[in-house]
């Protein structure tokens, strides 16, 4: 079976070259480009799709109802999750990435950025960016909302997700789509190839391109992976 994953295409704060995390920013001009070539491709190649899943971040939202445009199908269901949204930058969410390194030294920016057990400093509840003030999240708990995450926190919410709504589905057969971010894709990635922790540092994962798992009918065991 076929698994397709599709990290949002360019956003407005990657291209100020800022940290995003949680906060709900849209695409650029270029990532809605990206995004409609990604449908594109998926067309040619043949893919049609029985379920979708999300995050709750704009972003990703907007790159999966292009896709499905693109597709024509825009009346699949839609699964949307939390859980699914990028890593939490802490403290660092709206910086600039070249200040930030400017400020505290590229290397410890390094080893925010990519290392899977460190967490940037973290927000305070009184911060305006803190997610609790989002009414998105008025469902989660205290301690379901971040003030900070590591690689390592994220991949644990999102094989959360997998083990509860995603594996279900594929075991029942469904031919499905995933469109989120950056590190919840890698997050997904490490748990399907059972990457280890130092490994997973140096995968990148390029927006707007379609990523396919092939995976075995009864187990999900991975077999192969490539991009469109």
């Amino acid at each position: 079976m076929k698994l397709v994953m599709v990290r949002h295409g360019q956003s407005l704060w990657n291209l100020e070259n800022r940290f995003t995390g949680w906060t709900d920013i849209d695409l650029s001009e270029n990532g809605i480009k990206e995004a409609e070539e990604a449908g594109r491709k998926l067309k040619e190649a043949g893919y049609t799709f029985d379920l979708a899943f999300t995050s709750v971040l704009v972003r990703a939202n907007h790159t999966l109802e292009i896709i499905l445009k693109e597709l024509g199908e825009t009346n699949i269901p839609i699964k949307y999750s939390w859980r699914l949204n990028e890593r939490h930058y802490g403290a660092l969410q709206g910086l600039n990435k070249d200040e930030t390194r400017a400020k505290y030294g590229a290397e410890q920016v390094h080893i925010w950025r990519r290392s899977a057990d460190v967490r940037p400093p973290a927000l305070t509840k009184d911060d305006p960016r803190y997610p609790g003030n989002d009414p998105k999240y008025k469902d989660l708990t205290p301690e379901q909302l971040p003030l900070t995450e590591n690689l390592l926190d994220t991949v644990e919410r999102v094989v959360e997700y997998w083990n509860s709504d995603i594996k279900p589905a594929l075991l029942e057969g469904k031919k499905c789509i995933i469109a989120a971010h950056g590190n919840s894709i890698r997050a997904l990635v490490k748990y399907i190839e059972n990457i280890g922790t130092e490994e997973i540092m140096g995968v990148e994962i390029p927006t707007g391109k379609p990523l396919v798992y092939e995976l075995d009918d009864k187990t999900l065991a991975f077999i192969k992976k490539y991009y469109l």
